[in-house]
């Protein structure tokens, strides 16, 4: 039996997992210590406990996709609405550095993927299904290659595959770039920050703002990237302002995303999305000196962020997972233990050794495995714990949104055009 779920319950149901992994991140040390992201925490009790349920009864539930797809939405209309041009020249070497390793990783992703698919004795393209496809592309890219997969080169099953892994993914992304994080910066010797100083960083991206009790500074809403005297108040009219950017940020995706399918342009609509962002942004502050309410959009794209990583958890079917071939079991393992030792020996080298480093490698971690807003979320987590990182929130979300699924797309093209692979 199926019980499907509207917008509205489902905005419940989302809602209740991200205080549920608010109250087990602040009452459980070992989570905190190993900074797992809320609506992970939440999510994986979520699912769990309905897998339990559909073992006993037979029983499982189906949420609105469409709501989750708008907050994806939103939360990359923020990124770029937050783009001003004028940081993004602040990227410089550290963006086209990030870049090139996490090109080299896609690279590295799909060589262990279609090696070890032809060792353990399946179709060496699997090994891309278990590799960039699902882990750097995620569900959207899983469920563009699926059926490519299934009808042009015979793969059965490659989409259902797809979902499953890119959901392993999502959830294993979330789980390893806190602990990643944690072992380099104990490495430095780096201390957490006190409370109210780790809130002046980024409004927080996993979840809803993160208070102890005692702490109710205003300050704990104060973006880093605003540094104003005097913080805007959120007021009605900023509220509608703010959300009619968004609406056009959407609306200018969705319509972009129509007119170039099927052309050599074709890009994911999150993408379009948060090009529209930036777009946006800077015809409003540059050419109309429009103020931006940085504060407001960032409030609006946390939020949306929260909820898309809540639902997308409880929506997690672990029976699928638990009936993964055991040959696919390994590769995702090794996947796994390849992105920490890459994020761990060549990510966080190469971009300079330091806490943002660091930073940049829990993130790396995130997009690597699952998503950019699990990349987001694990870096929300260390800087909540040990200070703010403007390097990693600069560039991060500019490479895992924005670039990465371009060089995806290019690099995946090349490896189903090798006759062996096929």
């Amino acid at each position: 039996m199926e019980i499907t779920l509207n917008g509205q319950y489902t905005l419940i149901a989302a809602a209740l997992v991200m205080l549920l992994g608010h109250w087990l991140v602040f009452r459980i040390r070992l989570l905190s210590s190993f900074n797992i992201p809320e609506p992970v925490a939440g999510g994986l009790v979520a699912a769990f406990f309905i897998t339990l349920l559909n073992a006993t009864t037979g029983l499982t539930f189906r949420l609105d996709t469409d709501l989750q797809t708008t907050c994806m939405l939103m939360f990359f209309a923020s990124i770029g609405l937050s783009a001003d041009f004028t940081r993004l020249k602040a990227g410089g070497r550290p963006l086209a550095v990030l870049l090139a390793l996490v090109s080299a990783f896609i690279v590295v992703q799909n060589i262990i993927g279609v090696s070890l698919a032809a060792l353990l004795g399946l179709k060496p393209l699997i090994g891309l299904m278990a590799g960039s496809i699902t882990l750097t592309g995620g569900h959207g890219t899983a469920g563009a290659w699926g059926p490519v997969l299934e009808t042009r080169y015979g793969i059965t099953g490659a989409t259902t595959l797809g979902i499953a892994t890119a959901t392993f993914g999502l959830v294993f992304g979330g789980l390893v770039g806190g602990p990643v994080a944690r072992y380099l910066i104990r490495r430095q010797g780096r201390a957490p920050v006190p409370d109210a100083q780790a809130r002046t960083s980024i409004e927080t991206l996993s979840g809803t703002p993160r208070h102890n009790p005692g702490t109710e500074s205003e300050e704990a809403n104060r973006l880093a990237f605003e540094l104003v005297d005097q913080p805007r108040l959120i007021t009605t009219y900023s509220a509608i302002e703010t959300l009619a950017m968004f609406a056009a940020c959407l609306v200018c995706a969705d319509l972009l995303s129509r007119w170039t399918h099927g052309t050599a342009i074709e890009l994911p609509t999150f993408i379009w999305a948060l090009a529209s962002g930036v777009v946006i942004r800077n015809t409003l502050t540059h050419l109309f000196r429009f103020r931006m309410f940085d504060r407001a959009i960032d409030v609006f794209g946390n939020t949306a962020l929260s909820l898309f990583l809540a639902i997308a958890l409880i929506g997690l079917r672990l029976w699928e997972l638990a009936d993964l071939a055991g040959p696919v079991a390994v590769i995702l393992a090794t996947q796994v233990v390849a992105i920490m030792l890459y994020a761990t020996f060549i990510t966080y080298r190469f971009m300079g050794s330091d806490y943002d480093a660091a930073v940049v490698a829990a993130g790396h971690c995130g997009f690597g495995l699952g998503a950019t807003p699990t990349a987001i979320a694990n870096m929300q987590a260390v800087t909540d714990r040990f200070g703010p990182s403007y390097k990693a929130y600069l560039i991060v979300p500019l490479v895992g949104a924005f670039f990465v699924d371009l060089v995806n797309a290019a690099i995946l093209q090349a490896f189903t055009q090798i006759p062996w692979l096929q």
